[in-house]
């Protein structure tokens, strides 16, 4: 028998199987109405993102009144001083809050994910309760306990207003690198740190050339959230400010009484794309250390 026989024989056995395979299996109406629902979120999430980026362009005096497309909101920042101070500032105290953020939260992950025990969940609750602390807490308690440290104590460095701001956007941030080096050390055996004390490695050594380079990813991972987390800190940063200090939320906010600006919008769109580039990096960083798109998002998400 010919191999073109066989083959009409196979198709006119199992018509419907074919047919099945030609065309794929037939979507229900759930499915379609779950995949418009979830176009509209996505819609609804982020149309007003969409929104600020187009405006950014608008060359009209008040960012909601549109006049005609253009660069000149962005040519703006160049000549407003009060601008770049602010932007300046913010860049500043974000990239400080996120050194001490790592410090802290890279020893603490380390120490977490080492040396398990009761305190881990003693001290995970106190995290917890830093990551859901109201910001309008955080700022109440931090001015009192600032002016404290810079008055009544003498230590003049937290009356610089970049001290300040560095210090209340490092907390929440803080807590956020712990959970992520917690997540990424975890899950990972420790006989190499064992066997480099094995082969009478120093304990500074074995930490330095195994543990943390074994959390390295999660801590530069970690490193970037911390500094894109601290950018936005309005309530706390409205609150441990010193005149001279102004960062950028706060003068967006002042902004809001006299009528926002398209420049306004033009740097919103250039901090929106800095974000996105460190996330962009966090991802690139982890997936170079060999993780999966679920690991990435468990390790970003402290999961």
């Amino acid at each position: 028998m010919t191999q073109t026989a066989t083959e009409t024989m196979l198709r006119a056995q199992d018509p419907a199987g074919s047919s099945a395979k030609r065309t794929g299996p037939k979507r229900s109406w759930s499915d379609v109405a779950f995949t418009v629902w979830g176009v509209l979120v996505m819609l609804f999430l982020f149309l007003p993102i969409i929104v600020i980026v187009i405006y950014s362009f608008n060359t009209g005096r008040l960012l909601v009144a549109w006049d005609g497309f253009g660069f000149d909101a962005f040519l703006t920042i160049l000549e407003k001083p009060a601008i770049q101070s602010a932007v300046r500032v913010s860049l500043i105290t974000a990239f400080i809050a996120a050194i001490i953020a790592t410090a802290l939260g890279t020893l603490a992950g380390i120490a977490m994910a080492r040396y398990p025990g009761k305190w881990v969940w003693w001290f995970l609750g106190l995290l917890l309760l830093v990551s859901v602390t109201p910001e309008i807490v955080d700022a109440v308690a931090l001015l009192p306990w600032l002016v404290f440290l810079g008055q009544d104590l003498g230590l003049g460095m937290f009356n610089d207003g970049i001290v300040r701001l560095s210090v209340g956007s490092s907390l929440f941030a803080t807590a956020v690198v712990s959970y992520i080096v917690r997540a990424r050390l975890v899950g990972m055996d420790a006989n190499l740190e064992e066997a480099s004390s094995d082969l009478y490695a120093k304990p500074f050594t074995t930490f330095r050339r195994v543990t943390l380079a074994l959390a390295m990813p999660a801590v530069l991972a970690g490193f970037l959230l911390a500094f894109t987390l601290s950018l936005d800190n309005t309530i706390v940063a409205a609150f441990v400010q010193v005149s001279g200090t102004t960062p950028w939320p706060v003068y967006v906010l002042s902004a809001v009484r006299s009528g926002l600006r398209p420049e306004i919008a033009a740097v919103s769109t250039i901090m929106l794309l800095l974000t996105l580039v460190a996330l962009a990096l966090v991802a690139l960083v982890l997936k170079r250390a060999g993780d999966s798109a679920t690991q990435i998002a468990r390790t970003m998400t402290g999961g």
